[in-house]
């Protein structure tokens, strides 16, 4: 069973990895993929001055050396791990590289930042669940 981990770099992501280690068998593949911002000029907006440019280079950057760090810690305890950084609009992203990459799960963390946000603003782990064609598993905050 491949699976897809979600990964946002908050709280719940420690406690993604460790299920997710704990789950996996030793020669099932594991995808982490945290989603980036999209670039601003494919929102419509143009990138700006240079210095927007590169603080934009700067966070891809820096979220790149944190994806691969998880995925080394999870390569240390025998796993065969891939990692991915790819920008675009996050639960189209998510459900697309899981079909992409043929995941049988998708591993979500969630924030429980109750119904009212939710609602306003929305929450990834819903949005996925709702629209994913394979089984998702949601991890909550402790």
């Amino acid at each position: 069973m491949s699976l897809l981990v979600a990964l946002d770099f908050s709280s719940v992501t420690d406690d993604q990895l460790e299920i997710v280690g704990r789950l996996a068998a030793p020669n099932r593949e594991i995808f982490l993929l945290h989603v980036a911002e999209p670039d601003p000029s494919f929102v419509g907006y143009e990138a700006g001055p240079d210095e927007v440019r590169l603080q934009v280079a700067d966070e891809f950057h820096r979220e790149h050396e944190m994806i691969q760090s998880l995925a080394g810690r999870l390569r240390d305890s025998g796993h065969r791990v891939t990692a991915l950084l790819v920008q675009g609009p996050t639960i189209e992203t998510i459900l697309n590289e899981a079909e992409r990459v043929g995941a049988e799960v998708i591993v979500v963390g969630s924030h429980g930042r109750g119904k009212l946000f939710d609602l306003v603003v929305g929450s990834v782990s819903a949005g996925v669940i709702r629209k994913s064609p394979v089984p998702v598993l949601v991890v909550p905050t402790r």
